[in-house]
C-alpha cells in the first residue's frame, strides 16, 4: 500500500500549533464534490477559538482529489491510499497521523454547524468517562431527524435510531445515553483509542462503529449523543441503497456483530435466527424476483462465516 501525505497547513493560519485539540478525519471514496462541501463548512470554523486539523483520507478514488482539495483548502492533510481500505481502514489511517486530543470522525457527505465542535468538547470537559459522543444528525437541508441515538440491539439483532424520519420538534433535546455513536459523526478522545484500540477493520463497511462502541463501553467508558449539537447528512450517496455490495457487507457483518458481541442464550438465538430464518427467506426472495446479483451476494455473506471463524 502506498501512502502519500500532502499538506500541513502552511498557507493558512488555522492555529497550527503543537497542541491540537480536535482532529477532523473524513474518508473520501469517489465523492469529491461532497468532500469539497464538507471542507467548506469546516473552513468556516476557523473563526472559532479551537485548535484543529483536518485530515482527508482518499480510498483509491477514480479521480485524484489532490488538485481540487489542496488548491482550495491548503490547510488539509491529504492521505492517499492506493487501495480501498474500507470505512474503518480509512479512518484508522487518519488516526495514525492525527495529533488531536479528540478525534472527530465525520462522513464526507455531511455539513457541520458552526457551534458543533464547541458543544461536543464541553461535554467531554464535563465528563472524564465519556468515551464516544455523536451529535444529533438531520437529513441535509431539512428539519427531519436521521439520528438522535440508537436503541440497543435486541435478541434478533434489530434496533432503531431514535427520531428517525421525524420532524424535529425538540422532544429529543435531553442529553441521552445511546447504544452507539453514529458513524457519520462521532467524537472519540485519543486516550480512549490508545486504551481500546482503533476501529475493527475486518468489517470493512457497516457495523464497525457499533462494534467499536461496544468495545469502548466494555472498557468502562460512556457512549452518549448530544442533542444540542447538530450536523446535516446527505445519507448514503457513495454506495447504492440496494446494491449487491451493500447486501453482502450488511448481512455478513450483522452476523459477525452477533458473534462478537452477544453471549450465551442471546447469542444462540441471534445466530439461529440469522442463519435459519432470515437467510433462507432472503435467498428465496432474491430467487423469486430473479435478483441474481443479490442472491449471490447474500450467499457469499453466509459462506464467509463458514470459512472465516477467526474474528469471533
Amino acid at each position: 500500500m502506498d501512502i502519500i501525505w500532502f499538506g500541513e497547513g502552511k498557507k493558512i493560519n488555522f492555529k497550527m500549533i503543537k497542541d491540537v485539540e480536535v482532529s477532523f478525519i473524513t474518508v473520501n471514496y469517489n465523492g469529491l464534490d461532497d468532500t469539497m462541501e464538507l471542507l467548506t463548512s469546516i473552513a468556516n470554523l476557523q473563526k472559532n477559538d479551537i485548535s484543529f486539523e483536518t485530515i482527508v483520507v482518499d480510498n483509491a478514488s477514480k479521480e485524484d482529489p489532490e488538485p481540487k482539495i489542496l488548491s482550495n483548502f491548503p490547510f488539509v492533510n491529504l492521505l492517499k491510499s492506493s487501495t480501498n481500505l474500507g470505512f474503518a481502514g480509512g479512518n484508522n489511517l487518519g488516526i495514525k497521523h492525527a495529533k488531536g486530543k479528540y478525534l472527530f470522525f465525520i462522513n464526507n457527505d455531511t455539513i457541520v454547524s458552526d457551534d458543533l465542535v464547541e458543544i461536543l468538547l464541553q461535554r467531554f470537559k464535563e465528563n472524564d468517562q465519556l468515551g464516544m459522543l455523536s451529535p444529533k444528525i438531520k437529513f441535509h437541508e431539512t428539519n427531519i431527524i436521521q439520528y438522535a441515538g440508537f436503541s440497543p440491539l435486541n435478541v434478533l439483532s434489530r434496533n432503531f435510531a431514535y427520531g428517525n424520519k421525524r420532524e424535529d420538534g425538540g422532544e429529543y433535546e435531553e442529553f441521552l445515553n445511546t447504544y452507539a455513536g453514529h458513524g457519520a459523526a462521532m467524537m472519540v478522545p485519543m486516550k480512549v483509542i490508545e486504551k481500546v484500540g482503533a476501529m475493527p477493520e475486518f468489517y470493512f463497511l457497516y457495523y464497525e462503529e457499533l462494534d467499536w462502541a461496544q468495545q469502548i463501553a466494555r472498557a468502562g467508558f460512556e457512549i452518549k449523543v448530544e442533542q444540542k449539537a447538530k450536523i446535516y447528512h446527505k445519507e448514503s450517496m457513495s454506495v447504492g441503497k440496494n446494491s449487491p455490495f451493500k447486501t453482502y457487507y450488511m448481512n455478513r457483518n450483522r452476523i459477525l456483530f452477533v458473534k462478537r458481541n452477544f453471549n450465551g442464550f442471546k447469542r444462540f438465538i441471534g445466530l439461529f435466527y440469522l442463519f435459519f430464518i432470515v437467510s433462507p427467506s432472503k435467498l428465496l426472495k432474491y430467487f423469486i424476483y430473479r435478483e441474481k446479483d443479490h442472491f449471490k451476494a447474500y450467499l457469499n455473506a453466509v459462506k464467509w462465516h463458514l470459512n472465516t471463524p477467526k474474528y469471533e
